[in-house]
């Protein structure tokens, strides 16, 4: 198993604390690969995460997103009737799988079908971030004014 060492990053760099905190919950998360996802971009400002979490049900999954960390758990229920497995394949134990989001990005939707936990995303960039167009005048309307007042 191989993991990185950040302690050159933090002595020369100032400010980039959280990005190197990034980089080592990334690589930690990397080394669980249970259960399985994908992570899709559906749009220009649109994603989808599909999480393979057959054998849960609705009420044994929850999603939860904090300061942009989107966290999902599966959590099974103890199942009481003992059971005889020859072979068991299917691993139902419980997860908890985190995803870091970039900044304006919310979750929209959630739909659980045929055993893929589907989380939609979209990135709503506020008003003031969107580029805008400029109205630019030309001639001898704007040329005679001061400081906003037409000269006499």
């Amino acid at each position: 198993m191989r993991t990185l060492d950040f302690s050159p990053l933090y002595r020369s760099v100032v400010g980039f604390d959280r990005l190197a905190g990034l980089l080592e919950t990334a690589a930690a998360d990397a080394a669980s690969g249970y259960p399985p996802y994908n992570i899709e971009r559906t749009g220009e400002n649109a994603y989808r995460i599909e999480i393979a979490v057959a054998g849960f049900r609705a009420d044994e999954l929850a999603i939860e997103v904090k300061e942009n960390l989107l966290t999902v758990q599966g959590r099974k229920a103890a199942n009481e009737e003992a059971r005889s497995f020859l072979h068991r394949g299917l691993a139902e134990r419980d997860f908890e799988r985190r995803f870091q989001l970039a900044d304006y990005v919310v979750v929209s939707e959630a739909a659980l079908a045929d055993g893929l936990l589907s989380i939609s995303l979209r990135r709503e960039l506020p008003e003031a971030l969107k580029p805008r167009q400029i109205q630019i005048t030309t001639g001898a309307s704007g040329a005679n004014l001061i400081e906003g007042q037409q000269a006499a």
